[in-house]
C-alpha cells in the first residue's frame, strides 16, 4: 500500500465563483495530512476532486503517480467519511460495515474476516448486531470509519467527520483517530474548520483561504512561524501590531510599535520597512516586579482584565499605548495573588518569541 498525492494547478470553477485557484500540495504516503480552513475556503471542493465528485477544470490529481482525472470515482483506490456518517438505518452494524465488500467480489469467509477485523480497529466489535439509532454518535462515527477502512484505501478522506460531536468527545476522538491512523498506515487527508483537530492530529496540514494555500508545514511550524497575516490571525490567538523597522543587523531588528521600541530576533525585513510584529500570547511573560524578568524588551503595565480559563488566566494588559494580550498559567489553580485587575506589573516579550510578517 503507497497512498501518495500530488495536487497540481488544480482549478474548480462553480459558475463566475473559483472554489479552488490554482492549488498545489504534495501529500506523502502515510501521512497524517489536513486540510484547514475557514468556511468557503475550498477545502471540501478539494477534498471532493480527489475522491472524483467533482472534476478539475484545470489542473491534474496523481496518486502514486497515476493521474486519476479519467478514473470514475467507483474506482479508485480512495474512499471518504462523510460529517453524516450515512450508515443504512435497517442494517446492523455488521452489515453496515460489509456492504461495499459485495462490489469486490469477496467471499463470505473472506468478508467476516475484513469486518471482524476493521470492528475491532475501531473497538466496536461487540456492538456488530446493534442498528445504527441504537448507537450513540461516536459510536456510529467508529462504525463509519470501519466501513471505509474495511475496503482497503489507499487514501482515506475525511469530511469533517467530528462536526457534530459535542466538545469532549471530539477530543476522545482526535486521539484515537491518531491512533488508528498510526496502526493501519493508510494516507488521511482530514478536512477541518476547527484549529485544535489539526493541531492535534496532523503530521503535516495546509492552511487554505479563497481557494489558496496560504502556508504548508507542521503544526508546529505553521503556529510558531507563521508566513502570513492570515496564518498568524486563523491560527490560535495571537498579538498582533502596525510597526516599522527602525534598523535592522546582526542584533535582530529593531521596530517601533506605537511609542515602544521592541528587539525582534532575525532579519526578516530592512530598515524602514512597514511591518506587523506578532507574539502569541503564551509566550507573553508577567512578572510582579522587575526581579521577575530579565533581558530585551522589558515593558512596565498595568492590568486591564483577568478571565479564568481554567488552565490559565487570560491577562489583558496596557503598556504605554501598547495593548498585550498574556496566558499565565494557573499553576496552583488559580492566578497568583498579586495579578489583580489594576495592578502595576512587568511584562516581557522576549525577542525570539516576537516575528515579523511583512504580508
Amino acid at each position: 500500500m503507497s497512498g501518495a498525492l500530488a495536487l497540481s494547478g488544480l482549478v474548480k470553477r462553480f459558475g463566475e465563483e473559483v472554489a479552488v485557484d490554482g492549488l498545489d500540495l504534495e501529500i506523502g504516503e502515510g501521512e497524517f495530512f489536513s486540510l484547514l480552513g475557514s468556511s468557503g475556503c475550498g477545502k471540501t471542493t478539494t477534498l471532493r476532486m480527489i475522491a472524483g465528485f467533482e472534476r478539475p477544470d484545470e489542473g491534474r490529481i496523481q496518486l502514486d503517480g497515476a493521474d486519476l482525472a479519467q478514473v470514475p470515482p467507483h474506482k479508485r483506490p480512495v474512499n471518504t467519511v462523510f460529517q453524516s456518517y450515512a450508515l443504512f438505518p435497517f442494517l446492523d452494524v455488521h452489515d453496515n460495515v460489509a456492504f461495499g465488500l459485495r462490489y469486490q467480489h469477496t467471499t463470505k469467509h473472506e468478508a467476516r474476516r475484513r469486518v471482524g477485523a476493521a470492528l475491532d480497529l475501531v473497538q466496536m466489535g461487540s456492538m456488530a448486531k446493534r442498528k445504527p439509532h441504537q448507537l450513540s454518535g461516536g459510536q456510529q462515527q467508529r462504525v463509519a470509519l470501519a466501513r471505509a477502512l474495511v475496503l482497503e484505501p489507499t487514501v482515506l478522506l475525511l469530511d469533517e467527520p467530528m462536526g457534530a460531536l459535542d466538545a469532549k468527545l471530539r477530543k476522545q476522538l482526535q486521539i484515537e483517530l491518531r491512533s488508528l491512523q498510526k496502526t493501519v498506515g493508510t494516507t488521511f487527508v482530514y478536512v477541518t474548520h476547527d484549529q485544535d483537530e489539526a493541531l492535534t492530529m496532523s503530521d503535516r496540514l495546509a492552511v487554505l483561504d479563497k481557494g489558496r494555500v496560504k502556508q504548508v508545514g507542521t503544526p508546529s511550524e505553521v503556529y510558531s512561524t507563521p508566513a502570513n497575516i492570515h496564518v498568524a490571525t486563523f491560527l490560535g490567538t495571537t498579538n498582533l501590531w502596525d510597526a516599522h523597522v527602525i534598523a535592522a543587523d546582526d542584533a535582530g531588528m529593531r521596530c517601533k510599535v506605537g511609542s515602544i521600541e521592541l528587539l525582534v530576533a532575525g532579519q526578516d525585513a530592512e530598515s524602514g520597512d512597514a511591518v506587523s510584529v506578532m507574539v502569541r500570547p503564551e509566550r507573553v511573560e508577567v512578572a510582579a516586579s522587575p526581579n521577575g524578568v530579565a533581558g530585551a524588551n522589558v515593558l512596565q503595565g498595568r492590568v486591564d482584565t483577568l478571565t479564568f480559563r481554567g488552565a490559565h488566566t487570560n491577562v489583558v494588559l496596557e503598556c504605554a499605548d501598547l495593548r498585550i494580550e498574556a496566558h499565565v498559567a494557573n499553576v496552583a489553580g488559580a492566578p497568583p495573588p498579586w495579578l489583580c485587575e489594576g495592578a502595576e506589573v512587568c511584562v516581557q516579550v522576549s525577542p525570539g518569541a516576537l516575528r515579523v510578517l511583512t504580508s
